[in-house]
């Protein structure tokens, strides 16, 4: 009998920005359908008894439906063992089954304070956990996990893999990334040679970035801070389900509802989230080779040699509301803003932060910039949100913007180019791995870059044009 779900108020969380580091993960769009024969076949033998182990720490039956088996990629995944209809609540996980932080040693947990976040606790506590090896509760799902191997994450990539991506944003935010681990590395380690001298000795700064990624991976952010949720966490994405994730307060667990039928042997899947291909390369460790959540990430910035430099940072700072719909907002010399594929030209174009932030860049005198002052003021205190009344400075602000968007085609052109040109006549399945990703990456953002500019191309030949 299916797992019924009563009528309980649910928080509704998604999976955190995270890393998957299932190479079939990215190949998982759609479902895919298996005979029963084959649904057979797919069963992973190793996982046989992971089921009934974890049933026997949660106390209760936590699916009558799903099974784990292998997808046609070679990573687990879960299956329909029965016929499941949409709607059908699937899966059950209590909290007494799921690995948080605060199963960190007290002295662990005390030590490292606020500084480190809770996936840089929780990935603290997994390298405990796999320290202990068979002497760990966890460790029918521990030895299970991905090995580094097999994780694609930008976070992992070497300084010529990392250069096929250089003219994306998700280049710069790696390093970030990178950074922010090994600050937060340093601090774990500290408190282990404070209070765990003998459990681990020399905490390696690649262990710790192999079980932060795993952790991120993996883990499900809740109103209790991050949990790690065994057996969900075999479930594979696909960007159209409407299937997530949900904590039920009042019942101490979390569960899944199909979002459609299945047929025994159909890979069931969830969605992590909307994300774009640079967030799931950096973040899960796949790319999609169509992803319709596809974005920019572009930077523009005040001249240092702008004459009127000084003046338009004074208007930045006092201008800087944030809207409710645009959430891009002025901070400093430079900003950043993101920018969706633009369906039609015709159609709802490129950011109005950005539009403005051009606007304020175009002027060439004080007095245009205290008339975009006054501007604000007397509207809704946002700076330069309305197109300029002279059709020529208007057509000078939008053509500030072309021309950058015009550079960042050229800097993604080359680097596809780059791409279809291998210098190895054999390579390793890494990187022919991490070559499709950056290609499916690149080949996105250019869609994106190009739609844009189509746009800016049709709104500045209207203002040309009109009489």
């Amino acid at each position: 009998m299916l797992l019924s779900c009563p009528t309980v108020k649910l928080i509704v969380f998604q999976q955190r920005r995270t890393f998957t580091s299932s190479l079939a993960k990215r190949f998982s769009f759609n479902a895919q359908s298996l005979t029963e024969s084959q649904a057979q076949a797919a069963l992973d033998k190793d996982c046989i008894d992971f089921l009934p182990w974890l049933e026997q720490i949660a106390g209760a039956k936590l699916t009558n439906t799903l099974s784990i088996g292998k997808s046609p990629y070679g990573s687990r995944a879960l299956f329909a063992s029965k016929v499941i209809h949409a709607g059908d609540c699937i899966l059950k996980v209590p909290f007494n089954a799921q690995i948080t932080p605060d199963e960190l040693p007290t002295d662990i947990r005390v030590s490292l304070t606020d500084k480190v976040g809770n996936i840089g606790k929780l990935a603290a506590l997994l390298m405990i956990e796999i320290n202990a090896g068979q002497n760990s509760r966890w460790f029918p799902y521990i030895s299970r996990l991905p090995q580094l191997s097999d994780m694609h994450s930008t976070i992992f990539w070497d300084e010529n893999e990392f250069s096929m991506i250089r003219c994306s944003a998700v280049h710069k935010e790696t390093v970030k990334q990178k950074a922010r681990i090994e600050k937060e590395f340093s601090l774990v380690s500290q408190a282990f040679k404070e209070h765990l001298p003998s459990a681990i000795e020399r905490p390696a700064l690649e262990n710790f970035m192999y079980a932060y990624t795993l952790v991120g991976s993996r883990a499900w952010e809740t109103s209790r801070g991050i949990s790690l949720i065994p057996f969900a966490d075999f479930m594979n994405h696909d960007g159209l389900s409407a299937s997530i994730v949900l904590t039920d307060e009042d019942n101490q667990l979390s569960e899944v509802t199909a979002d459609r039928d299945y047929s025994p042997g159909d890979e069931v899947l969830i969605r992590y989230g909307e994300f774009s291909n640079a967030t799931l390369m950096l973040d899960f460790g796949f790319t999609l080779p169509y992803n319709t959540h596809d974005e920019v990430q572009i930077q523009m910035d005040i001249p240092n040699d702008d004459p009127l430099r000084n003046m338009k940072l004074g208007l930045l700072q006092t201008h800087y509301t944030r809207s409710v719909k645009d959430i891009n907002i002025f901070h400093s010399s430079y900003d950043t803003f993101t920018i969706k594929e633009v369906k039609s030209a015709t159609g709802k174009g490129i950011p109005q932060s950005l539009r403005a932030f051009a606007r304020l860049l175009s002027c060439t005198s004080p007095q245009e910039l205290n008339d975009l002052s006054k501007e604000a003021e007397q509207n809704d205190g946002r700076l330069a949100r309305l197109p300029f009344k002279d059709r020529s400075r208007e057509l000078e602000a939008h053509k500030i913007i072309l021309a950058h968007i015009n550079s960042l085609i050229v800097d993604h052109s080359v680097c596809i180019k780059e791409l279809g040109a291998s210098n190895f006549r054999f390579e390793s399945q890494r990187l022919t791995v991490r070559r499709q990703m950056a290609r499916e990456l690149i080949f996105g953002e250019l869609r994106v870059l190009r739609s844009a500019a189509e746009w800016l191309i049709h709104y500045c030949t209207n203002l040309f044009s009109a009489p």
